[in-house]
Parts: C-alpha cells; structure tokens; sequence
C-alpha cells in the first residue's frame, strides 16, 4: 500500500499553494507534481507544496492511479488522504 497526504489551507476555490508531501515522499511523484521542496522558518522538517489549487493536485494524482479514501477538515486546513493500489 502506498498512501499520500495532501493538504492545503485554501477550499477547494481558492488558489494554492497545495502542501503535497513531506521529506520523505516520492521524489519522482513530487517531480511529476511540480512540487517544490522548503523549509518553513522554526519548523525541523521538510514539505513540498504547489502553487496549484488543490483540485488540480487531486485531477494529476488521480490520472496516476491515486484515489481519495477520505477528507477530513481541521480548523481552516482541508486534508486528503489518497491510495494507489
């Protein structure tokens, strides 16, 4: 199983950036996703993120195979979390 988490602080209207990963995530899908790696002031990790709405993010995922098993809301961040068989 492999699984991936994407959030974003922005409905599904809005504009990017989308954060689709962490520092261990797929290089090759982060590449696929045009996705950028950073590091946000006091933070000890890593993240990639888009400039893409999240919609976007969700249509490229789903043409590679990935599904949304579910979605979840937490405070004003949205969070999808999609398996590939």
């Amino acid at each position: 199983c492999r699984t991936l988490l994407t959030r974003s602080v922005l409905s599904l209207q809005e504009v990017g950036p989308t954060m689709v990963g962490d520092e261990h995530s797929d290089p090759s899908l982060m590449s696929f996703l045009g996705a950028t790696k950073r590091n946000m002031l006091g933070n000890h990790f890593w993240e990639y993120y888009v400039n893409d709405a999240p919609r976007i993010v969700l249509n490229k995922l789903e043409s590679c195979g990935y599904r949304v098993v579910s979605m979840t809301g937490v405070g004003q961040t949205l969070v999808w979390c999609l398996h590939k068989e």
